[in-house]
């Protein structure tokens, strides 16, 4: 797990690595964490939450000192669904942080969904971890280091990331029908580097990268790991990019 790690200079995008499909997108979602220590952890989240090839990324949409989360599979364990007789059905679970990530240790952790869908969510998210914990290939001791990703990054078209259901392994079944939104255009980017954990299989080999060369697609620097250094500000959402001045008013 790595904290601050997994989003855009502006806050409103995510940070995907080559090959990283979002599987499901999960807006108005609440967090919350217990056994902290660190201040950013602390106090309720507020963001969206995608479920990935590799993890969940949680990305808060309030001025928050914590702006992303980070979640591999291979480092959650405890995973559990909650359904109290009163109050809203919950997620929780346990994460072990990397080394670099701007966290170390365990931590818990608890989801909700104000909007409904806990329960479809919860159960791809177990599905998830065992697909990809049943490879073997979880660490013995403890994770492996957090390394900001090397080389550019791209902002490609839905299409490069958005999982097909048809093409999910390990006999995943996605409740996109719960779930049917898609992040909005411009704000999810695609590092060149491979994931650097292992990730549920898919069927057909994402080949985006090839593609994007072959349209000259211009690249922006790499940003620096969160917080040092100064990041190059992501590019405008697609409604603000193309929306029309307003017409001065009459007095």
């Amino acid at each position: 797990m790595s904290a601050n790690t997994a989003h855009t200079n502006d806050g409103n995008g995510i940070l995907l690595y080559a090959g990283e499909m979002i599987i499901l997108y999960a807006k108005h979602v609440e967090m919350s964490f217990s056994s902290i220590t660190e201040s950013f952890f602390k106090g309720k989240k507020y963001g969206n939450l995608y479920l990935t090839s590799h993890r969940v990324i949680f990305l808060n949409t309030d001025d928050n000192a914590l702006k992303s989360l980070a979640m591999p599979f291979s480092f959650m364990n405890d995973i559990r669904l909650e359904q109290p007789l009163f109050g809203a059905n919950y997620i929780e679970g346990k994460l072990t942080g990397q080394p670099g990530g701007n966290f170390e240790g365990e931590i818990g952790w608890k989801l909700t969904f104000p909007k409904g869908g806990c329960i479809d969510f919860g159960k791809a998210l177990r599905q998830a971890v065992i697909l990809v914990q049943n490879q073997g290939t979880r660490p013995a001791n403890a994770p492996p280091p957090y390394v900001p990703p090397a080389g550019s990054y791209f902002a490609p078209p839905p299409a490069y990331f958005v999982a097909q259901p048809g093409n999910i392994g390990g006999g995943m079944q996605a409740p996109t029908h719960v779930f049917p939104d898609q992040p909005e255009e411009g704000t999810v980017y695609v590092f060149e580097q491979p994931p650097p954990y292992a990730g549920i299989p898919m069927n057909t080999p994402n080949q985006m990268y090839p593609d994007l060369r072959q349209r000259n697609v211009t690249n922006p620097e790499v940003p620096p790991p969160y917080p040092s250094g100064s990041n190059p500000t992501a590019p405008p959402a697609y409604d603000d990019a193309t929306k029309l001045p307003e017409k001065p008013k009459v007095a």
